[in-house]
């Protein structure tokens, strides 16, 4: 359900055909690595240890000054450093704003001077940092901060041009870099895997931000993390650093476990920040809130994050914020890029603006003053509480954290949580089709190619569930694993000298272009698979003479229509029985998910509901504890009451079976009890938007019902 701008793909409009010309320069660069570094970093444990660790203290605390200006490293980052520097892999969970990037960025600045004093490696062959983060804005942000500071970075994503992209891959064939940001996703990208492999100097250090999503079992799980190990692996990075701010006991041993670095390497800071005051309060309604906000904002002024769940609230409440005088303006995902940019810029420099924002606003703002952090609504994790919280009161001033409740909550709590569980019909047609005739006569080795986007509307299954079901193939049962992605189709307009091209180009694809190309209006269109059976030669001899046509200015071409493909790993499953069990470890897993999604909502309404600090709760959710092994922080809302918070129940409803009744004659299909349910419920699904129920009166209307009206939906198809 999180709206951040994810980098899908991890897949740019030009790394196609420029990866083509990549795998060539490798062909060269295999040549050199005998040569040129082959015993400077191709090893898990480098020829760091030569001299002790603390003469790189030094080296470390001087480009803490000289490029961030701080006087001296907090917390355990120290510690940290001196471990990586040392060469060894680590574990980082510290709070929110508790300072983790310095603990990969200062070991990248200081690479190059280790080798120096050890004598190791000559000019340009310090290696690289390479940072793996999840969110496109998250990775700019840090990179721009950098550039400021001197320092040589840059990130790879879809954001980026062709031009721009082949700039970045000469500046790390040339040793310019020192860190590199790039997405989770692009890992499945195999020329980049080998563009890793070649990196002058080598990878000196892996960091993985927002390691939490490592874990199946935390709030935030991504299939394509759990992929990063093996990535380690193939390109023999040096050493690994993990960092996140929300891990519990559980999640912090699957991290360590994922990489094989030892507890000794896990450094864990106490969450509590005795500047937070965390506050709590109930009513029947949520229109009996919004004086309850007002009165709040009023009484604490400063800049202020109000969050709530949905992009339509936050355009509702900030209009009615501004209305009672307060400045106030609504933030989400939904927004163009420039808009939610200079709202960011706003932010930053106002010291008494109120955003209301989905969680898409928060990651990447470093502002140390920020007074307040309001939810508005339910928060879906008490791992994602604490990551919205810790961004207040950075500067280490009090400021206050309010969390409002009502009943009219609990809805949208089970809306969010049950939203990304399928069918188990949905997952059968989907391992139906993956594993049908065709499929399975590819050999091992073979490739099966599946395009997501029909996948998702064929089946009714949402993007982020389709990935995971296919991690799980990959990962867990080892019949496919991901390679890079494909363009289906190229579409480009024609130069004035572009017949001239065509006829003196002799060339085999040249012919397949000038044969296939069709033209409709401006532009021509061009099936690159087709064009090239056509004339019995690869398909990347095509793309590679498009771009040949596209650098010298003779087409502007566009790529597009991503195609995920797979390589066969194994025998895939034949028959109905095989393809049973899988459906049901699958389905069984996300089931157990699910659960988990609602056991998480739960701990969040127990943290302001039960009797106990507040703050301690949250330290001892995280594994921690307050310090001095005192009981109550002594200014949460527990502390100065001692009454739990109350969530007054909504009043009992009765079964509306005119709704039920309504759905059941509105909607023919009878395939998918769950399908009715969710419309009944007010979930969106592709299969509810390709239907165009979303607005239709009958979606949502047993909303205030429980969830399990979805048996009563299997009852009423087979009475039908």
């Amino acid at each position: 359900m999180d709206e951040n701008d994810e980098d899908d793909f991890g897949f740019s409009s030009g790394d196609e055909a420029a990866l083509l010309a990549t795998s060539e320069a490798l062909e060269k660069g295999t040549k050199r690595k005998n040569t040129s570094f082959e015993d400077l970093s191709r090893s898990k444990k480098p020829a760091t240890n030569a001299n002790p660790v603390s003469d790189y203290l030094p080296l470390a605390s001087a480009a803490l000054t000289k490029t961030f200006g701080f006087k001296g490293f907090q917390l355990k980052q120290e510690q940290v450093v001196t471990r990586i520097l040392g060469g060894e892999s680590a574990v980082v969970v510290f709070p929110t704003g508790g300072g983790k990037s310095l603990c990969f960025q200062i070991p990248a600045l200081v690479f190059a001077d280790v080798d120096a004093q050890q004598n190791i490696r000559g000019p340009g062959e310090h290696g690289i940092t390479l940072v793996v983060s999840p969110l496109i804005a998250l990775m700019k942000d840090q990179v721009d901060a950098l550039k400021r500071r001197g320092v040589a970075a840059a990130t790879l994503d879809s954001t980026k041009t062709r031009e721009e992209y082949l700039d970045t891959c000469d500046k790390l064939r040339q040793g310019h870099l020192k860190i590199l940001y790039c997405a989770p996703e692009r890992l499945n990208n195999e020329g980049f895997v080998e563009q890793m492999k070649f990196v002058r100097g080598g990878i000196r250090l892996l960091a993985v931000d927002e390691a939490h999503c490592i874990s199946e079992w935390g709030h935030a799980f991504r299939p394509d993390y759990l992929k990063i190990s093996r990535f380690v692996d193939e390109i023999n990075a040096e050493r690994v650093v993990c960092l996140t701010a929300t891990a519990t006991p559980r999640v912090a041993k699957d991290i360590c476990d994922a990489f094989g670095i030892e507890i000794t390497g896990l450094f864990r800071t106490s969450t509590y920040r005795p500047n937070l005051h965390l506050l709590a309060e109930s009513a029947p309604t949520k229109q009996k809130l919004y004086p309850k906000l007002f009165q709040f904002l009023r009484a604490n002024p400063g800049a202020t994050i109000v969050y709530v769940t949905l992009q339509k609230e936050t355009e509702a409440l900030a209009s009615e914020l501004r209305t009672q005088g307060f400045k106030a303006r609504a933030f989400h995902a939904g927004m163009q890029a420039d808009v939610k940019q200079r709202l960011q810029d706003e932010f930053m420099a106002c010291e008494d603006l109120i955003i209301v924002a989905t969680i898409a606003f928060g990651m990447g703002i470093d502002k140390a003053m920020i007074r307040n952090v309001v939810h508005f609504n339910i928060p879906s994790s008490l791992e994602s509480y604490s990551q919205e919280i810790g961004r207040a009161g950075r500067d280490g001033q009090i400021s206050r954290c309010m969390f409002y409740v009502c009943s009219e909550d609990l809805h949208l709590r089970e809306l969010f949580a049950r939203g990304d569980l399928a069918s188990k019909e949905s997952v059968r047609g989907l391992l139906n089709e993956i594993f049908d005739d065709e499929t399975t006569r590819f050999p091992v080795g073979g490739q099966y190619k599946a395009n997501h986007a029909l996948q998702t509307k064929e089946f009714d299954i949402r993007a982020t569930t389709l990935k995971n079901i296919y991690a799980q193939l990959e990962l867990r049962h080892g019949l496919l694993r991901e390679i890079t992605p494909i363009y289906t189709k190229y579409t480009y307009t024609a130069g004035a000298s572009f017949s001239a091209t065509l006829a003196h180009d002799t060339s085999p694809a040249a012919r397949a272009i000038g044969k296939y190309g069709k033209r409709a209006t401006k532009w021509y269109n061009i099936d690159v698979d087709f064009a090239s059976k056509g004339v019995g030669i690869p398909r990347n001899d095509v793309i590679k003479k498009l771009n040949q046509w596209n650098e010298e200015g003779g087409i502007e071409l566009k790529p597009s229509g991503v195609v995920s493909v797979y390589r066969i790993l194994k025998p895939l499953p034949k028959t109905s029985s095989e393809i049973g069990k899988l459906v049901d470890d699958i389905f069984t897993l996300m089931q157990e998910r699910e659960a988990q999604a609602m056991q998480r909502t739960d701990e969040v309404l127990e943290l302001i509901t039960g009797s106990d600090c507040f703050a301690r709760k949250m330290a001892q959710h995280f594994g921690d504890d307050l310090p001095g092994g005192i009981k109550e922080c002594r200014h949460c809302t527990w502390c100065l009451t001692h009454k739990p918070v109350a969530v007054e129940p909504a009043p009992p409803m009765s079964f509306n079976k005119v709704a039920f009744n309504s759905i059941l004659e509105r909607v023919p299909d009878r395939d998918d009890a769950r399908f009715l349910a969710r419309i009944a419920f007010g979930i969106s699904s592709p299969r509810v938007t390709a239907m165009k129920l979303g607005r239709d009166p009958l979606f949502g209307s047993m909303g205030d019902h429980e969830f399990t009206v979805c048996p009563s939906f299997s009852q009423g198809i087979s009475e039908m």
